[in-house]
């Protein structure tokens, strides 16, 4: 399946990573996922819009994890999470 830009378009992965954003926002772990989507939603966007943006960062976060066998950077996180505008 592809999607409007022409890249590669997995629902079912769209789908697991929007629920790391749901868990991380019920969870308040790490915080800033809840400030940012709140962040987003005052700038404008919709509450689906904002969590498409985090979890654009999430994926990006996952693939650096595995790729580089490298743990969780919650401060590269935080920083990715504060450039989203």
């Amino acid at each position: 399946m592809k999607n409007n830009n022409n890249e590669s378009y997995n629902p079912r992965l769209k789908a697991l990573i929007l629920e790391v954003v749901d868990n991380q926002i019920r969870d308040n772990t790490p915080p800033i996922t809840a400030i940012t989507l709140k962040r987003l939603m005052d700038n404008g966007y919709s509450r689906q819009q904002a969590k498409e943006m985090i979890g654009s960062v999430v994926a990006g976060h996952i693939f650096y994890i595995m790729h580089d066998e490298k743990p969780f950077d919650e401060e590269a996180y935080t920083h990715d999470l504060l450039e989203l505008k």
